[in-house]
């Protein structure tokens, strides 16, 4: 087999995979923690074997569907992170992004975050508690790398931006899931709410020198 095919092989299988995964974002959309690989498969127009093959198994699409909207959501963050604004304008800018993508997409999210009731036709939920863990580890190194490359945070700066990044996304996180289940207040108010948490130390932290600034 020469290198053409092979490439043109890769390219077909790839654009099968991405339409398999907009097919699993349809019945996530749709049904939440309870989608099932039956669904997903009779999304797509195929059997469940065949999914099974470009897949895996169940945390293998989990998995791939984790990366398409982690990937998504480090991208706006990064964007906001990157705006043309003063530090803390970035800071509620960021944290709001964060929550607008968990507004916009509750069933997406509680796929990501949290592990189907019981089991729907004829295939049990996903096993989420399983791979929620590693996408908050990533986000919180993501964060920490961005913390670190722009503030001054002075002896230790590596590891006390890895504790930063890590608490600021928990801190996310723990209160995102709080406000997505209950409205307790506006989404406004929750980000000036964070951003008050957080902005002491922000405050004080100084941009690294030959960083990109904060």
């Amino acid at each position: 087999m020469d290198t053409t095919q092979r490439t043109d092989q890769q390219r077909s299988a790839d654009r099968r995979r991405r339409e398999l995964l907009e097919a699993a974002d349809r019945v996530v959309l749709r049904d939440g923690p309870q989608a099932s690989m039956n669904a997903i498969a009779a999304e797509a127009g195929i059997t469940k074997p065949i999914l099974y093959r470009h897949f895996g198994d169940k945390g293998g699409l989990y998995a791939a569907l984790a990366t398409r909207h982690t990937d998504a959501l480090l991208a706006s963050l990064r964007a906001a992170l990157d705006a043309p604004a003063d530090r803390r304008e970035r800071v509620e800018a960021t944290l709001d992004t964060y929550l607008a993508a968990i507004e916009a997409r509750p069933q997406v999210y509680r796929f990501l975050m949290h592990p189907a009731e019981g089991s729907t036709g004829g295939d049990t939920g996903f096993d989420v508690g399983k791979h929620s863990a590693p996408l908050l580890r990533r986000m919180g190194e993501e964060l920490a790398q961005v913390i670190e490359e722009r503030l001054d945070l002075g002896p230790g700066s590596q590891q006390l931006a890895r504790v930063w990044g890590h608490g600021i996304v928990g801190m996310m996180h723990a209160a995102g899931d709080w406000w997505l289940g209950e409205r307790p207040c506006s989404r406004a108010e929750l980000v000036r709410s964070l951003a008050d948490l957080l902005w002491g130390r922000l405050a004080a932290a100084g941009d690294k020198v030959g960083g990109p600034g904060f």
